[in-house]
């Protein structure tokens, strides 16, 4: 691409025009000057390679409503990628998501604009970790809640996300599990169920930061103020919310109870997304930033669609094992009746 070609022109302001119209509530105009001319490259340009962006709900503003194809949790945008007909996968995430967008899709070239972009949580964990933990408690099942590599998820017996963990966790039949790799998000399981759930003390950087003295300061500044928090926060946290559950969990809860101001207890771009879809609603942020998501700008997805680079790989037998426990939390789902 031309210096010209990435200049704010006429034509690129018509083009993007309709974009910027749905998110100016959450974004100045001034500000989308600068990312229309990479919105408007990058739109051509995965049409030309048959591609399809999929970006994660913690993606800022003009990479969640300016170039993707669609806006999700890492499992729902890794079936969506996957029921597409697109050859190649851009994901605006994690590198563990891309991987489970390449298992989900052997078939298509997946790249991850920025192979650093990873996860504190998913890095605390290795699949040795798993090995010993189950030549610990020979027998007791694993469950892996999939912000995981994949080699550690093809060591579990099922996978689970923060929305179904504790229906995949009752669905063993066992008076113990062992949960890996979010200890709060375990903690949170154990608090819903009778099961004994052996913990692995990994942690997501954003959301352990969360303390509730600033929930209740937020409680006291604005008298009404509706909590919604991550599961993946500390258990004191979400004692004093008014809402738990994942980011899907969360968007539904908005579109249902319709609160006059909410505070989303996650990451911080979470809340200008949300505010996209419900402009009615105030949204309180907090500001605690994913530095792995944040890696993944307009620029760097520009140049992995120009280069086609850096493609993910996952090899065979991992990609056999992860898949086989991501299938068989899939199948809890559909004899539930909830997939």
């Amino acid at each position: 691409m031309t210096t010209t070609a990435l200049s704010y022109t006429p034509q690129v302001e018509r083009v993007t025009r309709p974009l910027y119209e749905r998110i100016r509530h959450v974004m100045p105009e001034m500000e989308w000057a600068v990312h229309a001319p990479l919105v408007a490259a990058i739109n051509e340009l995965k049409r030309e390679r048959n591609a399809v962006i999929l970006a994660h709900n913690y993606q800022t503003p003009e990479i969640a409503y300016g170039v993707a194809d669609f806006r999700g949790d890492s499992l729902a945008l890794a079936q969506q990628g996957a029921a597409t007909d697109a050859g190649v996968i851009v994901l605006c995430g994690v590198r563990f998501m891309a991987e489970t967008a390449k298992i989900m899709s052997p078939e298509k070239l997946v790249i991850l604009p920025d192979l650093e972009a990873g996860c504190s949580l998913a890095a605390s964990i290795t699949a040795e970790d798993v090995r010993r933990l189950k030549a610990k408690h020979p027998g007791v099942p694993v469950v892996c809640y999939v912000n995981a590599y994949a080699d550690v998820r093809a060591e579990a017996d099922i996978c689970c996300t923060s929305a179904n963990a504790v229906k995949v966790v009752e669905s063993l039949g066992s008076d113990r599990v062992i949960f890996i790799p979010d200890g709060y998000l375990g903690r949170y399981v154990a608090s819903k169920t009778g099961v004994e759930i052996i913990l692995w003390e990994g942690a997501c950087e954003v959301h352990e930061r969360f303390t509730p003295e600033e929930i209740r300061e937020y409680r006291r500044t604005q008298p009404g103020i509706h909590v919604m928090a991550h599961p993946e926060c500390p258990p004191e946290v979400l004692r004093e919310a008014d809402y738990v559950g994942s980011t899907s969990g969360m968007i539904r809860h908005i579109a249902d109870e319709k609160p006059r101001q909410v505070v989303l207890i996650t990451e911080c771009s979470m809340s200008d997304n949300v505010a996209v879809e419900y402009p009615e609603v105030e949204f309180v942020r907090p500001c605690n930033f994913c530095p792995h998501m944040k890696r993944i700008t307009l620029p760097k997805i520009l140049a992995s669609l120009q280069t086609l680079t850096p493609a993910i790989e996952v090899d065979a037998q991992v990609a056999a094992g992860a898949k086989r426990s991501v299938e068989r939390m899939l199948a809890v789902g559909r004899a539930s009746g909830t997939t």
